[in-house]
């Protein structure tokens, strides 16, 4: 049997034309209050910089990292993924987490592999296998506040820092490319009269 085989069902009921989308917390607010500012991801996220063609200097990585968090954290699917991150980490600085002791997490044991899992997924959600990519990067060196979080967090934030630069250094080469596009286009399409 083939999934298009299955007959679909709406079991969510009438869904709302519009959604709400007033909330009251805000993922930026909970990061803070686990000593994560948007300066600290940042400041992580300049520890692995190099220039490239639309980023040729720090200040404009800098901005357009701030850019694209902005606009990742716009989603509320990645921000639950985060919020996971730090509902495991908080149950396990308490010696919560179930089937695993305190011990095994403070210790960051090679078989918790579930902190790697949700750290490659954020990476993975903002963009792709670039962001993937990125997240290994940055947490094999854990440059800035990386370095200092626990077992979930330091991955969890690494998977973010990890999209969003991936998405950093996509969106600086487009934007060289539609400025380049913008301008043939004034000069006739860089076609030469004859």
């Amino acid at each position: 049997m083939k999934m298009s085989d299955v007959e679909s069902r709406n079991t969510k009921g009438e869904q709302p034309e519009e959604a709400d989308t007033g909330y009251t917390y805000d993922i930026m607010d909970i990061l803070k209050e686990e000593g994560i500012t948007e300066e600290a991801l940042v400041e992580a996220s300049m520890g692995l910089y190099t220039p490239h063609p639309g980023i040729e200097t720090r200040e404009k990585a800098e901005a357009l990292f701030i850019r694209e968090l902005r606009l990742a954290i716009s989603d509320p699917n990645l921000c639950m993924l985060i919020y996971s991150g730090i509902l495991l980490e908080r149950e396990g600085r308490n010696g919560t987490l179930p089937n695993i002791s305190r011990d095994s997490y403070e210790r960051d044991l090679t078989f918790l592999i579930a902190d790697e899992v949700l750290g490659m997924s954020i990476s993975k959600y903002i963009s792709g296998d670039k962001g993937m990519f990125e997240f290994v990067r940055f947490d094999k060196q854990k440059p800035g506040i990386l370095a200092e979080l626990g077992p979930f967090m330091d991955d969890v934030i690494g998977g973010l820092i990890g999209g969003v630069s991936a998405n950093m250094y996509t969106r600086g080469m487009a934007e060289i490319d539609n400025s380049k596009k913008e301008d043939d286009g004034k000069l006739g399409g860089g076609v030469i009269a004859g």
